[in-house]
């Protein structure tokens, strides 16, 4: 009689393991919003694409850097002086620099701490930004587009022929 409860209780418990594990594993790792409202209402759509804006103009660290870097509030301010200064997001803008803030902008993709993307090795091998951030100069509002997972990160490496060693992601 014991041992049945023993069993029983065994079975139970590994159970409850399993599917607690399965559930972190099917969950994804940034509960934080796909979409989130910023600072400032930035139109991906208007500046890079009405106005043909490149990606590396203002998010200039990516060629030689781990980060992308966001543009300070000077490199926007240089051209809102000009084009649309009457604008109510461009008086934010300025505003922003009239105090010597920069802008708290929310960020929406994002790899773990463990992970190590170089945005860098990524534009040396021709991979063209839309794969991770989708279409962006279509987005008024920037959204995540891609889930950014392990298995994500896989299957494009190895439609690109990159290296699947652990080390080259894993630090």
């Amino acid at each position: 009689m014991k041992r049945s409860w023993f069993v029983g209780g065994l079975i139970v418990s590994i159970g409850t393991i399993a599917t607690l594990l399965a559930v972190m594993y099917l969950l994804p790792l940034d509960l934080t919003e796909r979409s989130p409202v910023q600072p400032l209402a930035f139109s991906h759509k208007v500046h890079a694409g009405d106005n043909g804006i490149h990606c590396l103009y203002c998010h200039r660290y990516a060629p030689k850097s781990t980060v992308a870097g966001i543009p300070a509030v000077a490199d926007c301010r240089s051209c809102h002086l000009f084009i649309a200064p009457d604008k109510p997001e461009v008086k934010k803008l300025i505003a922003y620099w009239d105090k010597g803030e920069g802008i708290p902008w929310i960020r929406v993709n994002n790899v773990p701490d463990h992970v190590y993307f170089p945005h860098m090795m990524h534009i040396r091998a021709r991979i063209d930004c839309g794969i991770c951030h989708g279409k962006v100069a279509t987005m008024e509002r920037i959204s995540r587009t891609a889930s950014l997972k392990m298995g994500w990160c896989l299957d494009c490496h190895r439609q690109h022929k990159a290296s699947i060693d652990c080390w080259t992601c894993h630090l």
